[in-house]
């Protein structure tokens, strides 16, 4: 089953090292990662860098499209209540079917701000438990949302990859 996963950390730089931890994880055999992105908010810049994890292979697959949306939608609009609220509202309808909820947008939202980063992933036959486990000690948050193969298929068309 896959699983989309959101880490958030304390510090901008800490996504960025938790993202060497996920390749070691995968080299060990405790998950697969589909794909992923690391979102960088550095203090005093209006908005945060993403970096995305397969940029070799974006452009054939739905999920460099998800990462961007996920991005735009969520860090570049201008916080002004409404304006996130509609923006929020927007991507969750083309989000929900795939089981990443207005809630869990929000929360991803509200959450990752200035002086904080956060890595985005898709895993597949993973032990999740044991990954966040090596998170712990850069006080890490976890937000997840499990992904049916269903909700994996409607995610990637609606993204426009297969």
């Amino acid at each position: 089953m896959a699983t989309f996963t959101v880490w958030k950390f304390d510090d901008p730089d800490q996504a960025a090292q938790a993202e060497h931890v996920l390749k070691q994880c995968e080299t060990e055999g405790l998950i697969k990662i589909i794909d992923h992105a690391v979102v960088s908010w550095p203090e005093g810049q209006d908005r945060p860098n993403t970096k995305h994890g397969n940029e070799e292979k974006w452009r054939g697959t739905g999920w460099g499209a998800l990462w961007g949306v996920l991005a735009g939608a969520l860090f570049l609009v201008p916080v002004v209540g409404g304006v996130v609220g509609a923006s929020i509202g927007a991507i969750s309808k083309m989000t929900q079917d795939a089981g990443i909820s207005k809630e869990q947008l929000t929360t991803i939202r509200k959450e990752v701000t200035p002086g904080t980063s956060a890595l985005f992933v898709v895993t597949d036959q993973g032990d999740l438990d044991r990954v966040g486990e090596r998170f712990h000690w850069m006080h890490s948050k976890l937000i997840a949302t499990n992904l049916t193969e269903g909700e994996r298929e409607v995610l990637m068309e609606t993204f426009g990859g297969r």
